[in-house]
């Protein structure tokens, strides 16, 4: 036997990435993670007149005379400036401005992915607050918004304020109002589930930094009492008298007590926020607080204390942290890109308390409500039901696009902040809704269920180097136990050649030498006697074709999932898996297409057949409808063609109206309509224009193809033409999860097929 088996990892929850993987990620293509893209076409030198010399000058004119125009003529509505000057990255230090702009571009990157607010990362080489100052304020004509960001205390204070005293747009410092709004949110909802009110609740807060303040200054401007507020450094209590190591911000929130220590501090307490070190909160330290104590442990990575070592010293608190990995995770992207959605739809001259407050309130209550079944498989093993696990909303749940900003734009409206009025804000909630695309949410909460339900995948190419990184991320990525099928000599060689080391939990299994040959032979033969195959046949294949080797695996419970294709071709893959795993019901590709504006189009069949008859796509339909549904979608099927209900003729179009008689026969739930073409199907006016009996109420969000050649056709040459990003083709119906890569597939293309096969198996 040459089966090698490693301990698995001991948290296989917790979502890693290696330092080479986060490297290659920055690297690979055009360098950093954003790019400009053009809003209007510029093609013809009429486009160019219009968008430049001389047409351009017009807007400039009316600008000019009417300065709030900018924001109908220009980007400046929806743009925000994320500024730095690297002083405090991270938990890294001062690493100065260069060093920062990978983190500025993921923020820009966090603004568009969750609330469509575009973004420029400005990293300041100076760290004089009068030069910083000056810098910022003078850009704020190209601008809706100032993100601050990673700017050391007690300088960041200065900056903010000043700032906001200068410009005539929002100015926030995420490092301190982010984590305060939401864990102000958290708060709501702990105080609720303890009986507290805020007005007698006493907090102690360990960590004086940006954050600590913020969050202070939040619940004070929420009822808490300023004497209730005990904050400590690494010097102790921030008592009144006290002279070592304060400041102005320090000392605005020292307090009249005999406490000396946090030991001192805690003892009676009911809250404990951290924003300090690992460990700084003991066990003994919380029994000494009041009954149903809250813990908000938020220091990163390693939280002041674990859940699991408060739970075991007070088994009645509630508990949050800033991991991914637990329950209740105070995670700012919860806050800034809503918080700043609301601010710039109502051209809001500043962010001030009512909005912060009211962005806090939104997502306490939201947190209250049913969960969405795409956000309830993320929950790491557990129900999202509101209460001592779940007091802070998950940040995939899509609801929060149209709860948090509608609360902060109607706040800036009534406290008389806004320049623009909130005229509907049920609508405005709908608009919101449509600006982001469900399916993305849907996909991380597919992620986030493997990494609860972890599964064993089969890599049938183990020897590959791309298979052999897809696995390491796998396993690092928490996913489950990757198995390498290949030789063991070979696969240790490409490791040593690439230079990264086999973790931890991955299997390998040689082919040609495994014990279980015997077995999976004796089982596919019984499968296989009367297709022509004699045993020695099957044995050869069971030794000789991984595929076959790795489906038996699958097909006898030895591990859940296997993913190929990175070496054959489609056909010869599947070729291989069909030997021991069944079809059940129609089998069928299905490409995920996604696109930056329009959002998420699944695309079938994409890999199976080559002209499919009306059962076969009516069958497709409704199976690609389901998946779509699972994803957050609202489903609206579209059966594509050349010929538009009748124009021109041909012998395709009978085969769809035939799938739709049948999906009409059936009362199936779903929209659906055909034959059109596809500029039809995802053009809702031009259907209003000329087709107003079509059925879609909107763009088709399912696509089911009249043959192969098209299916390949389209999917294989949009992502080359446009910004369209593909998942797939994912293989749809077998007995057990299969997936098949395009030959040649990189690294991320191979980790998320073999993350959707775990998930397959996870949903069987």
């Amino acid at each position: 036997m040459s089966d090698t088996r490693p301990t698995p990892p001991k948290d296989t929850r917790t979502a890693r990435v290696t330092g080479e993987e986060a490297l290659a990620m920055h690297a690979a293509g055009r360098p950093g993670k954003l790019e400009t893209r053009l809003t209007k076409p510029l093609v013809t030198a009429r486009d160019l007149s219009l968008a430049y010399s001389p047409g351009v000058a017009e807007p400039c004119l009316h600008i000019h005379r009417s300065p709030n125009l900018a924001y109908d003529y220009t980007s400046k509505g929806n743009f925000v400036a994320v500024v730095s000057n690297g002083t405090a990255v991270l938990g890294l230090g001062n690493l100065g401005a260069l060093a920062s702009k990978p983190v500025m571009e993921g923020k820009v990157a966090l603004f568009k992915r969750f609330a469509d607010v575009d973004g420029m990362d400005l990293c300041l080489d100076t760290e004089d607050v009068d030069e910083f100052v000056n810098c910022v304020r003078f850009l704020g004509p190209s601008f809706g918004g100032i993100n601050l960001e990673d700017i050391k205390a007690p300088e960041c204070f200065v900056i903010e304020q000043r700032l906001r005293e200068l410009m005539d747009i929002p100015v926030f410092h995420d490092d301190q109002h982010g984590t305060a709004i939401v864990a102000a949110a958290g708060l709501i909802n702990a105080a609720h589930l303890t009986g507290r009110d805020l007005a007698t609740t006493r907090l102690v807060i360990n960590g004086a930094g940006a954050a600590s303040i913020a969050c202070a200054e939040l619940l004070r401007a929420m009822g808490m009492r300023p004497e209730n507020i005990t904050m400590c450094d690494t010097k102790g209590v921030l008592y009144r008298g006290r002279t070592e190591g304060m400041n102005q911000w320090k000392s605005a929130h020292a307090v009249e007590t005999k406490a000396r220590t946090l030991s001192q501090a805690l003892e009676g307490a009911d809250v404990f926020f951290g924003l300090s070190v690992k460990g700084a909160l003991t066990a003994e330290m919380m029994q000494a607080m009041a009954d149903k104590p809250i813990i908000f442990a938020m220091a990163n990575p390693d939280p002041e204390i674990t859940p699991e070592e408060a739970k075991a010293a007070r088994p009645d608190c509630i508990i949050a942290t800033g991991r991914s990995d637990y329950p209740n995770q105070v995670n700012n992207v919860l806050g800034f890109p809503f918080i700043f959605r609301g601010a710039l739809d109502v051209r809001a001259s500043t962010i001030n308390d009512a909005m912060k407050v009211a962005a806090a309130q939104a997502l306490a209550e939201l947190a209250r409500e049913p969960v969405p079944e795409e956000v309830a498989r993320s929950g790491a093993g557990k129900r999202l039901v509101f209460g001592p696990e779940y007091i802070i909303p998950n940040a995939f749940d899509p609801r929060l696009i149209s709860r948090v900003p509608v609360a902060v734009a109607d706040a800036a409206v009534r406290s008389g902040m806004a320049r623009k009025p909130l005229v509907d804000p049920a609508r405005y909630a709908r608009e919101l809704t449509n600006r982001l695309d469900a399916a993305a949410n849907a996909l991380e909460a597919i992620h986030e269920q493997v990494r609860a339900n972890p599964r064993r995948v089969v890599f049938a190419e183990g020897e590959e180097e791309a298979v052999i990184r897809a696995a390491i991320a796998f396993v690092n990525a928490g996913y489950g136990t990757p198995i390498l099928v290949g030789r063991e000599e070979r696969i240790h060689a490409t490791v040593a050649g690439i230079g990264v080391r086999l973790p931890e939990g991955i299997e390998v299994h040689n082919a040609r030498l495994s014990s279980s040959n015997s077995r999976y032979a004796d089982w596919l033969y019984a499968k296989r006697q009367r297709d022509g195959f004699l045993y020695r046949d099957i044995q050869r294949l069971v030794n000789n074709d991984r595929n076959v080797f790795a489906a038996c695996m699958v097909g006898m419970g030895d591990a859940d999932a296997l993913i190929t294709g990175e070496t054959r071709s489609y056909s010869v893959a599947l070729e291989g898996v069909r030997m021991a795993l069944d079809a059940e019901g129609v089998l069928f590709g299905m490409t995920m297409m996604i696109a930056r504006r329009s959002g998420t189009v699944l695309v079938a069949d994409t890999a199976i057949h080559e002209r499919p008859d009306a059962a076969t796509l009516a069958a497709i339909a409704t199976r690609s409808a389901g998946v779509a549904r699972r994803l957050g979608l609202v489903p609206r099927v579209a059966f594509l063609s050349f010929s538009t209900f009748g124009d021109p003729k041909g012998s395709i179009p009978g085969s769809i109206r035939d799938a739709v008689k049948l999906l009409d026969a059936e009362g199936v739930d779903f929209e659906y309509d055909g034959e059109m073409g596809a500029d039809v199907a995802l053009d809702a006016n031009l259907r209003a224009s000329l087709y107003p009996f079509c059925r879609l109420t909107g763009p088709a969000n399912v696509l089911v193809m009249p043959g192969l050649h098209a299916a390949h056709i389209l999917t294989k040459a949009v992502p080359h033409l446009t910004s369209a990003s593909t998942i797939g083709p994912v293989l749809m119906g077998l007995s057990h999860p299969a997936q098949i890569v395009p030959t040649g597939s990189g690294v991320n293309q191979l980790l998320d097929m073999a993350a959707l096969a775990a998930y397959q198996a996870i949903s069987r």
